[in-house]
């Protein structure tokens, strides 16, 4: 498929996608036509949705590039894939313990102010 449906189809833009492929998150299947036009593979829609779904939880791209290879077994020799997949759970999993804290936090405070709404200051006090 061509980048404008690939995007049309997974929701990202363009740009969004000329960068993972740069950074070597997507493949380009070939070129197709008199145009040269690059074309990409249908599993490239479920590589952006692990791509979306790593940025979320704050993965970044050289580390979401690495974890990509891994799955396609491109480095297997070169990198220890468990040691490497274990950080990145061990720091996914850190950054969901203190979002569930703060969504705590946060509904604590709304809690509290159902229950006391909060009273302003008449101007001049």
């Amino acid at each position: 498929m061509r980048i404008g449906e690939l995007s049309k189809r997974s929701g990202f833009s363009r740009d969004a996608i000329r960068l993972y492929e740069k950074q070597g998150l997507i493949p380009v299947c070939g070129r197709e036509g008199g145009n040269n036009y690059k074309t990409y593979p249908e599993e490239a829609i479920m590589t952006l949705e692990v791509v979306r779904d790593a940025q979320a939880a704050g993965v970044s791209i050289g580390d979401l590039a690495i974890l990509l290879s891994q799955l396609d077994a491109a480095d297997g020799d070169d990198l220890d894939g468990d040691a490497f997949l274990a950080s990145k759970i061990e720091e996914v999993q850190a950054r969901i313990d203190a979002s569930l804290r703060f969504l705590k936090t946060l509904e604590d405070t709304r809690q509290a102010l159902a229950i006391a709404p909060y009273k302003t200051m008449p101007a001049g006090e």
